[in-house]
């Protein structure tokens, strides 16, 4: 399991599946597999319906199925028919996502896309397509990093259908997984992947944390553990958002480039966490973050998903800790050109109207 985050995070990426005709090969064998893949859709009845279907996969399926209509009814997400189908894979991942960074520069690469506009990830369909983009990356001085994805979401452009490889998560991250791709669905502002992947993220986890408290009640054990993930995340990522601020300063303050130095400065980042904070998680989920092999490209999947989530965390607490309240003031960024600087904006309005 990767070190960003127990599957639900990593797990999470969107797929690019359109893109230019300058890539017309890459459009071509992405459109082939999506249509194979959903060509393979069943409905979510028949899986149950299955008699070969091993019991833990059918409490998934039917747990899948609880949070689909939650989300929907209680959290006003825009589920439509997503998850109401079943795909079995015949392997771990439905498809794996490269990200890349300068070597000498802590920077995003974006590919373009129509539609979607720029992401901050390309994803295949094929692990070997995957690497062989990344070490076209490598060859041109990037960092790069590949990562298997066990679910994405299509923004409503096909019935996305729940995936066997989903299946794998523990309850509450599937939980977690659905509600996060049905914000996805609900609000994507394009060219925004990083606002757009960490506003999911901070749903996500709020979104469990409600799923379970209505299901379990507020002395679940299984809630537990879910708000123990979720607060290991918030201190991991104050932990990561100080890091990356403080190795982008060192970058520019680099007057050569000696890659043993850059070695030794990644080796810092690590050797902090183990000093640090690795004993002060509560779970496993980020515990093993000083063991991996660390460069700019994955630093920059940390920068997409959890840099600095405290301007949710306070709109969250101005719309009186309510789901619906929060999300309806965010799609109000829906157009906004800096939807980062809105978010700010919508703050400063709400503090100002509560000193009126």
């Amino acid at each position: 399991m990767d070190t960003l985050a127990p599957l639900k995070v990593i797990a999470i990426a969107t797929v690019c599946l359109v893109t230019s005709a300058c890539q017309i090969g890459y459009l071509a064998k992405s459109a082939y597999n999506q249509i194979s893949l959903l060509s393979q859709r069943i409905p979510i009845e028949d899986a149950l319906a299955d008699p070969n279907l091993d019991p833990k996969e059918k409490q998934k399926l039917e747990l899948s199925q609880e949070v689909r209509q939650f989300a929907e009814n209680k959290l006003k997400l825009n589920v439509k028919k997503n998850y109401s189908t079943y795909v079995k894979l015949d392997r771990p991942y439905v498809s794996y996502v490269v990200s890349a960074s300068p070597k000498w520069k802590l920077e995003t690469y974006l590919w373009n896309f129509p539609i979607v506009g720029k992401m901050p990830y390309k994803g295949y369909f094929s692990e070997a397509d995957a690497k062989d983009e990344a070490e076209s990356m490598k060859a041109e001085n990037y960092d790069t990093y590949v990562r298997g994805v066990s679910a994405y979401s299509t923004l409503g452009w096909f019935k996305d259908p729940l995936l066997s490889s989903m299946l794998r998560y523990k309850d509450y991250d599937l939980v977690n997984t659905i509600i996060h791709e049905s914000v996805h669905a609900t609000l994507f502002i394009k060219g925004e992947a990083d606002f757009n992947e960490r506003l999911a993220t901070f749903l996500g986890n709020k979104g469990m944390e409600i799923f379970y408290h209505h299901k379990e009640g507020d002395s679940s054990s299984t809630l537990l553990q879910a708000r123990n993930e979720n607060t290991d995340e918030k201190f991991f990522s104050a932990f990561i958002t100080n890091e990356i601020k403080e190795m982008e300063t060192w970058y520019l303050n680099q007057a050569e480039q000696n890659e043993e130095n850059r070695q030794a400065r990644l080796q810092e980042i690590k050797t902090r966490f183990k000093n640090q904070i690795k004993s002060k998680l509560l779970t496993e989920s980020y515990r093993r973050f000083d063991t991996i092999d660390l460069n700019n490209a994955r630093l920059i999947v940390y920068k997409t998903y959890l840099q600095d989530m405290s301007d949710f965390d306070e709109l969250y607490s101005l719309t009186g800790n309510d789901f619906e309240h929060f999300m309806t003031a965010v799609k109000k960024l829906e157009k906004h050109g800096k939807p980062s600087q809105g978010l700010k904006d919508i703050i400063a309005e709400l503090k100002k109207a509560a000193t009126q």
